[in-house]
């Protein structure tokens, strides 16, 4: 039996990460990371859902650098339910170079909302997977708010739960941005209900989606060439509204561990056209979580 009050440790990343073979354009940002602090000096939640891995910031640095990443955006998880300093410590140190995407609640103040916003947050993330994020209600009302701070909402669900997901997120106050492709089923495919439900949002210009962890729901170890049909079909769709995450330190994974030289390399299969790369990689990230535009 799980001790839900001490759950067991992730296993962690490789950090002898490989060099890609892929080039990265200049300014290119890996828009979805969790990272850790020190616990003495950012305590853990009572109910996280996991231990982390023994890894820190200068880690997740080290392994931007070995893969040719510039800019990374960092989200908040359930370790630290709202207590967002950690984040906003990490962005404050690396101003140009990271940004971040926070938990928040209900009775959030506006001079909190200010003071994230003004600290390179761009966002907050709904927990629907897991249970343990905000109701869809709450995340709309939430949304009204934030809309003045230049923050987006950011989902993490299984696609295939939410056929109408392009009438019911894209009539949100804000843009929202949909974790890991939707989550999609293989098993489904392309013209799922779900997915192409998904493929309307990011069309209609009112929904983002991260081309980010295949290993979630592939069925397949690595290189996950059952997501790739789910990444063809986003690109060639709309190009214009998908941003990269490596999703970095892969926490929860009960597969293979990758190595994140190998993920940066399915970049080329899933993206093959260079412009449309730069574009996903750089232009995208640019607009979406306010980097210096290049």
């Amino acid at each position: 039996m799980n001790d839900t009050a001490n759950p067991p440790m992730c296993a962690g990343p490789h950090l002898d990460t490989r060099k890609p073979v892929l080039a990265l354009p200049p300014k290119s940002a890996d828009c979805h990371c969790h990272v850790f602090g020190p616990r003495e000096k950012y305590p853990w939640a009572a109910n996280r859902l996991y231990t982390p891995p023994p890894v820190t910031l200068e880690n997740y640095l080290d392994m931007l650098r070995a893969t040719g990443f510039e800019r990374g955006v960092m989200v908040q998880t359930g370790l630290y339910g709202n207590d967002n300093r950690f984040i906003l410590d990490s962005i404050s140190a690396h101003p140009t170079s990271l940004r971040g995407v926070a938990l928040i609640g209900e009775g959030i103040t506006d001079r909190e909302l200010e003071d994230l916003a003004r600290g390179g947050v761009r966002g907050f993330r709904v927990n629907r997977t897991a249970r343990t994020g905000l109701a869809f209600d709450v995340a709309r009302k939430l949304a009204e708010r934030v809309k003045g701070y230049g923050m987006h909402v950011q989902f993490l669900l299984d696609i295939e739960d939410h056929p109408d997901i392009d009438r019911f997120l894209g009539s949100f106050a804000t843009e929202v941005v949909i974790d890991h492709m939707g989550r999609p089923d293989p098993r489904k495919g392309v013209d799922a209900p779900g997915f192409q439900a998904l493929i309307r949002l990011l069309k209609s210009g009112r929904g983002w989606a991260k081309m980010s962890a295949p290993y979630r729901t592939s069925l397949q170890e690595p290189p996950y060439n059952d997501i790739t049909p789910f990444a063809h079909a986003l690109v060639d769709a709309a190009p214009d509204r998908l941003v990269w995450g490596s999703d970095w330190p892969h926490v929860l994974l009960e597969t293979t561990m990758p190595n994140d030289g190998d993920l940066v390399d399915q970049i080329a299969v899933w993206v093959p056209d260079e412009t449309v790369r730069k574009r996903i990689l750089v232009d995208n990230a640019e607009k979406l979580y306010g980097f210096e535009r290049s």
